[in-house]
């Protein structure tokens, strides 16, 4: 009954997201973004255009000035047939802000489990045509603190990880096998995470040689203070932004080879300078829709929801927010 009532609390407020949406296009449109709008909330941009143009457009709305080096974080995909970000989406808005794309091993994988082997990944899947590839853990590791952890104290990014001064976190929202669903703070948690970084966060800080055996709900709590150490070395996320592209939505991750096949419609691209209410209202755009069940069922059976109230709870973000339509 809980659960269900769960769902009906999101779905009514993914509604009344979706209402607005149609009821006041372009809304802000054109005008300098904001962070936090007039009530206080996050301000989460939205567009149901999914192609190259719309992508820079959405980067552009967030009026973000990145400072030093800027580092892209995407994930590669796991081979033959994960689902991706393709060059062809991504390629021009990364050749317009002369971003490098950074990447980490991932613990245990045949195909990016070793650096050589993930540069002929990111090489095949047509990354280095477009920008230099950084596997940023190829020296090992770099240390950040946890300030306010429940389970973890530090976490390990990539060696290279302070060599960039700003960090544009372009994600592919999709559910997960482990963690329900992935958005941005995975993709900077366990996806800025080395490899013993991946196996800390997944044990909880149990281990840095396992990723496996651990407890589910330090592992989504652990996502969101490793994800909230890096904003904090970063100026208190002033110097990372976020966009999460909704599209192929598969119950499956990207570090899965032979993903799920989706069986619900793509949705759009949401940009925003809080990664909590970024994916919150990924989350919430899911509920509302009518073929949304499969991945709706992937997050609640993981308990996926945990990674946002922890994350809210430890000030990495809000989890309210005012969704702004943009038209391109």
């Amino acid at each position: 009954m809980q659960s269900k009532r769960k769902i009906l609390l999101c779905a009514g407020a993914a509604a009344l997201i979706v209402l607005a949406i149609v009821l006041l296009p372009g809304i802000f449109a054109g005008n300098a973004a904001e962070p936090v709008s007039a009530d206080g909330s996050s301000v989460v941009y939205f567009t149901s255009d999914i192609n190259s143009a719309a992508l820079i457009n959405m980067y552009t709305t967030l009026k973000w000035k990145p400072a030093g080096a800027l580092a892209v974080k995407i994930s590669t995909g796991e081979p033959p047939n994960s689902n991706y970000l393709r060059t062809e989406l991504i390629g021009d808005l990364v050749k317009k802000i002369n971003g490098t794309f950074v990447e980490c091993n991932t613990a245990g994988s045949r195909g990016r489990g070793e650096t050589e082997k993930h540069l002929q990944v990111a090489k095949d899947h047509g990354f280095t045509a477009v920008a230099k590839v950084d596997i940023q853990d190829a020296n090992g590791s770099y240390t950040l603190p946890v300030r306010g952890g429940k389970h973890l104290r530090e976490n390990y990014v990539g060696a290279s990880f302070p060599e960039y001064g700003s960090y544009l976190i372009l994600s592919h929202f999709k559910g997960h096998q482990m963690a329900g669903f992935g958005g941005a703070i995975k993709n900077v948690s366990i996806g800025m995470a080395s490899g013993e970084g991946k196996a800390w966060i997944h044990s909880g800080g149990k281990s840095k040689t396992s990723p496996w055996g651990g407890e589910q709900n330090a592992f989504l709590e652990s996502m969101a203070e490793a994800c909230k150490s890096v904003f904090d070395r970063l100026d208190n996320g002033k110097r990372m932004a976020y966009v999460n592209v909704m599209n192929r939505l598969s119950v499956d991750c990207d570090c899965n080879g032979n993903p799920a096949e989706p069986d619900m419609h793509d949705i759009g691209i949401l940009a925003s300078l809080d990664p909590v209410a970024l994916d919150q209202a990924c989350i919430d755009l899911v509920y509302a829709a009518k073929d949304g069940q499969s991945v709706i069922q992937r997050i609640e059976s993981r308990n996926g929801l945990l990674t946002l109230a922890h994350a809210e709870k430890i000030g990495l973000g809000s989890r309210k927010y005012t969704l702004v339509n943009i038209k391109n």
